[in-house]
């Protein structure tokens, strides 16, 4: 399983609209073929900070993904929310097997 953990810092004042624009994402990619998992995490300790989990079957599947037209949308719609660059670490997922 391809896994990554994209982190993402949003400015104060657009959480709310961060939030908003990653549910119409996630509702979209859960449908992907090849997606395992997508989840939105947010930080209980800072509300500005958010964690994206996304696991997919293999690695083409996690880059179709980023062709995808909501994906696409997401990316130019969140751009000037953040705080600073997202960072997507990749991960070899062990668990469940696929």
């Amino acid at each position: 399983m391809h896994v990554t953990l994209v982190h993402v810092r949003v400015k104060p004042e657009r959480v709310a609209d961060f939030i908003a624009a990653c549910r119409e994402n996630h509702e979209h990619s859960i449908r992907e073929a090849g997606n395992r998992r997508f989840d939105i995490l947010q930080d209980a300790a800072d509300p500005t900070r958010f964690i994206l989990y996304e696991a997919y079957a293999t690695a083409e599947a996690a880059a179709a993904h980023k062709a995808t037209a909501h994906y696409l949308a997401w990316r130019d719609a969140v751009a000037e929310m953040m705080a600073e660059p997202r960072r997507g670490l990749p991960y070899k997922g062990l668990y469940p097997e696929d």
